[in-house]
């Protein structure tokens, strides 16, 4: 499943987000690559000890944790501490598929990666080229979203970023670990879930919402690895 999820920061949010990210310290992105990646990558990232990446990691994990959208989507366990990364003078990243299990520094744990996440910082009409392309089992996804959007999709995706021609690209990247590890399984609550709210928005709290909902949790019991 590819989900658009909109506005995650809020306009107050995003403004010191991009105050803070033009005037950031950047480093190769090569230097966080993994044996695969290290090959197609060709960007810039803050640095995992830089105090702004702490800061805005809290920034986004806070807005994640209350945005209804995204917890009904990714029915998340774990978000791995978001990266932050900038494609500007040709900068892209080839094709490739995320580690299926990421470290988190910060927990100093392994955790599965799920689903993968990226959240815009620039708009659309900032930069020319830059666009994410995702590959499913339905084709071929190009993404470019605006500021303060989020898109998602499962980690088993082949995606790129194509070259960045000319402005620059801001992005933050982040991995969940869901309670649910099947994808089929997680969509299908996700559209259980999505029924149950709009019978609740156009007729209230019917006994059929209810029932709905009685199901809803007793497969997410089920189905739920903790």
């Amino acid at each position: 499943m590819i989900l658009h999820i909109p506005n995650v920061l809020t306009k107050e949010q995003l403004i010191e987000c991009r105050r803070l990210l033009d005037n950031a310290n950047w480093i190769d992105g090569k230097l966080t690559a993994g044996s695969q990646a290290v090959n197609v990558k060709n960007n810039f990232q803050l640095s995992e000890n830089d105090e702004l990446t702490a800061y805005l990691r809290e920034v986004i994990t806070n807005a994640l944790s209350c945005n209804p959208l995204f917890i009904s989507a990714a029915l998340p366990n774990h978000i791995i501490s978001p990266f932050f990364n900038r494609y500007e003078n040709g900068g892209n990243y080839g094709n490739h598929v995320d580690n299926s299990i990421m470290f988190d520094k910060k927990m100093k744990k392994n955790y599965r990666t799920d689903i993968s996440c990226s959240l815009f910082f620039t708009d659309p009409e900032e930069y020319e080229g830059g666009e994410m392309v995702i590959e499913d089992t339905f084709g071929t996804h190009e993404v470019k979203l605006p500021a303060g959007d989020m898109i998602l999709y499962p980690s088993t995706s082949l995606h790129r970023v194509e070259p960045v021609t000319s402005g620059a690209r801001m992005v933050s990247f982040m991995w969940v670990q869901s309670m649910i590890r099947s994808a089929w399984k997680r969509s299908m609550l996700f559209e259980l879930d999505n029924t149950i709210q709009s019978i609740r928005a156009k007729y209230g709290e019917t006994s059929e919402a209810v029932n709905l909902s009685i199901h809803y949790h007793k497969l997410l019991q089920e189905w739920a690895e903790l």
